[in-house]
């Protein structure tokens, strides 16, 4: 039986998994494992328009899972460290989500090449 004090929790997991189960949403968390990259990078490494991917970003970023640094005109994105860390031990991320963890495991690198 769930406590209500682990609802808030599973709330936020359930958020974090319906944004995460769009595709190119969740090949962006990916990508942005490697580091810090611009949106112009990522429309071309998605193969998607701008507003395409600056939604998706928003998204995102609303929901504390990216942060973002401008430079110039240049937005850059990366993973935001309070919410989202890579695994040290094998590939993947762990999603602080409350009081609650995801973990995503296994190789997503790959993801970077299938978009």
């Amino acid at each position: 039986m769930i406590r209500d004090d682990q609802t808030d929790g599973i709330d936020d997991v359930v958020k974090i998994m319906r944004l995460l189960a769009d595709p190119t949403r969740f090949r962006v968390i990916t990508m942005l494992q490697t580091g810090e990259i611009n949106v112009s990078s990522l429309c071309k490494l998605l193969s998607l328009a701008q507003p395409t991917v600056s939604h998706h970003l928003g998204l995102l970023r609303a929901m504390g899972l990216v942060n973002t640094r401008r430079k110039g005109k240049q937005v850059f994105y990366s993973l935001n460290s309070n919410t989202v860390q890579s695994l040290a031990d094998k590939p993947g991320l762990i999603i602080n989500a409350g009081s609650m963890q995801l973990r995503l495991t296994g190789n997503c690198s790959k993801l970077r090449e299938a978009g």
